[in-house]
C-alpha cells in the first residue's frame, strides 16, 4: 500500500483544531457564534479527520479536468450539448461560472468522474476547515498544516468573481454583489453565504445575501431590498432553478437575458457542464474522435468517465437486469436528490425512473476512510471534490459518509480537508507501524461530536 492508502485506512487521529476553526470562520463581529451554531444545526458538517491522497492521484484529477474542459470548449461539443438545452442557455455573455465542482471516486486505477456541478457549495467552508487542521502524530509532522498554501485562497476566490465581471463588463468597476437563493437563510449552506458576503465586503465590494424571489426588474436594471439604493451589478447565483424558468425568478431571468446584470453561475454553464447527459458524450470515444479530440485526451476520458447511458423504456428490461452494476440519476439533478443505486431499487421507483429524464451510470465504488466513532474504527465512504475555475483547480476537498450518497448525517463524517502526502510505498511492517503511531492510544482521538 502507498502512504495515502495506509493513512486513510489506519490513521485514527483527530486533526481538527476547534479553536483554529473558530478563528477561520468568525473573522468579523457579525460572524461571531457561527461555529457554536453549526455545532447545533449541522453536527456532521465537518469531519475531525483529514483525507490523504498521493501526488499521482492529485495530478490525475487535474489532468482529467483539463481534458474535459478542452472538449467542452469545442464548438462541436457546445452545439451538441445545447441542442437539448433550454433556449436561455444559448446566451453567451462571457462569464464561465464560478465554483465549478468536479466530483470523483478514487480507485486503484485512478480517479473516476461521478458528476460535474455548476454551483458547487462548500468552497469557503472547506478553505476555512483546511486551515484549521493540524499535525496529528509524530510520523506526519509538517504534513498536516495546510495553512501555508491556503493563505491566498480567499484572494483567489475574489479574483475569480472579478474575472467573471470583467469578462462581461470589461474595465467597469464592480460595485455590488448579491448572493442569492430561495429563502437563503433556510438553506443548509447558509453559513457559507454569510462568509461570501464578508469576503466581498473585506475587498471593498458592497454585498448582501437576498432571496431571489424578492428581486425586482425596474428601469432596465436589477434591484433587491437587501441592497437599498443600489442596483445589483453581479449575482452570485446559488439557485437550483438552473434555467431560471420558475415564475418567481422572472426578474433575475430578465436581467440575465438582457445582460443587465452579470450572473454566475448561469444557465449556459449548467447546460454545458452539469447536465448529466453530457457524461454520455464525454464517454463516447467515436464521437469525440470525429470532433478532433486528441488521442491523449480521449485516452484520459476513457479511463476517467464511467460508462453512462440514457434510460429509456425500450431498454428497460436490459437496464433492470444490469441494475446492480448501475447508479441512476436525473439529468438535471443536484445534491444526490432522486439518485439511486440500482441494487436498492424498488419496482415503484423503477417505474418513476422509466418516466424519463434519468441516466444510468456504471457503478464506481468509492474508496474509504477509517475513523474512530465511539472508540471503534469505522469505515466511511469518501469522494473528492475539485473546486475549479476555467479548468484550474483552486481547492480539493473530501466528503466522508455512509449510505448511497453524501448526506452530512454521518457520525464522524462530513467535509474533510485533502492532504497530499509523499508517494511512498510501504511494506506490511512499515504500514503496521505507521498505523500504530496514528492510533488513538498514541495520538489525538476522534470524537463523534461536532467541534465546538
Amino acid at each position: 500500500m502507498n502512504l495515502a492508502e495506509t493513512l486513510n485506512l489506519g490513521c485514527l487521529c483527530r486533526t481538527l483544531s476547534p479553536e483554529r476553526l473558530r478563528q477561520q470562520l468568525e473573522t468579523e463581529p457579525c460572524l461571531q457564534g457561527m461555529l457554536d451554531g453549526l455545532s447545533t444545526t449541522h453536527p456532521h458538517l465537518f469531519s475531525e479527520t483529514a483525507v490523504f491522497v498521493d501526488p499521482g492521484m492529485r495530478a490525475a484529477v487535474g489532468q482529467a479536468i483539463a481534458a474535459i474542459e478542452r472538449v467542452l470548449a469545442l464548438p462541436a461539443y457546445q452545439h451538441h450539448a445545447l441542442a437539448h438545452a433550454p433556449e436561455i442557455a444559448r446566451h453567451d455573455f462571457g462569464p464561465a461560472g464560478v465554483f465549478m465542482g468536479y466530483d470523483f471516486h478514487l480507485g486503484d486505477d485512478g480517479p473516476r468522474l461521478i458528476e460535474i456541478n455548476t454551483n458547487a457549495g462548500g468552497a469557503l467552508l472547506n478553505a476555512a476547515l483546511a486551515r484549521a487542521h493540524r499535525d496529528c502524530c509524530e510520523p506526519l509532522q509538517g504534513l498536516m498544516d495546510a495553512s501555508s498554501h491556503l493563505t491566498h485562497i480567499n484572494q483567489t476566490f475574489v479574483d475569480m468573481f472579478r474575472a467573471e465581471w470583467q469578462a462581461q463588463r470589461g474595465s467597469q468597476p464592480l460595485r455590488s454583489v448579491l448572493i442569492t437563493d430561495d429563502a437563503p437563510q433556510a438553506q443548509y449552506l447558509a453559513p457559507e453565504f454569510a462568509l461570501a458576503r464578508q469576503l466581498f465586503i473585506a475587498h471593498g465590494i458592497t454585498a448582501a445575501v437576498g432571496d431571489a424571489r424578492e428581486l425586482l426588474w425596474k428601469d432596465g436594471a436589477l434591484w433587491h431590498p437587501a441592497l437599498p439604493g443600489a442596483t445589483v451589478d453581479l449575482v452570485y447565483n446559488r439557485l437550483t432553478d438552473f434555467s431560471l424558468s420558475e415564475p418567481s425568478h422572472q426578474a433575475l431571468r430578465r436581467a440575465y437575458v438582457t445582460g443587465a446584470a452579470v450572473v454566475t453561475p448561469h444557465p449556459r454553464a449548467h447546460a454545458l457542464f452539469a447536465d448529466k447527459r453530457n457524461l454520455i458524450t464525454l464517454g463516447d470515444d467515436v464521437l469525440l474522435a470525429s470532433w478532433g479530440v486528441s488521442a491523449e485526451d480521449r485516452h484520459i476520458l476513457q479511463a476517467v468517465v464511467p460508462h453512462t447511458e440514457l434510460v429509456s423504456a425500450e431498454h428497460a428490461d436490459t437496464l433492470w437486469a444490469r441494475r446492480r452494476q448501475l447508479f441512476f440519476k436525473p439529468v438535471a439533478g443536484y445534491g444526490a436528490k432522486a439518485a439511486y443505486r440500482g441494487d436498492k431499487l424498488t419496482r415503484g421507483v423503477w417505474a418513476d425512473i422509466l418516466g424519463g429524464g434519468f441516466i444510468a451510470q456504471a457503478l464506481v465504488p468509492p474508496s474509504e476512510r477509517v475513523v474512530n466513532v465511539d472508540g471503534a474504527p469505522t469505515r466511511l465512504k469518501l469522494d473528492i471534490r475539485a473546486y475549479t475555475f476555467r479548468g484550474q483547480v483552486q481547492l480539493l476537498a473530501a466528503r466522508t459518509y455512509t449510505g448511497q450518497t453524501t448526506n452530512f448525517r454521518t457520525a464522524g463524517g462530513g467535509f474533510s480537508p485533502v492532504v497530499v502526502v509523499p508517494a511512498i510505498t510501504l511494506d506490511a511492517g512499515a504500514s503496521h507501524s505507521l498505523r500504530a503511531d496514528c492510533h488513538p492510544s498514541t495520538a489525538r482521538s476522534t470524537s463523534t461530536r461536532s467541534p465546538s
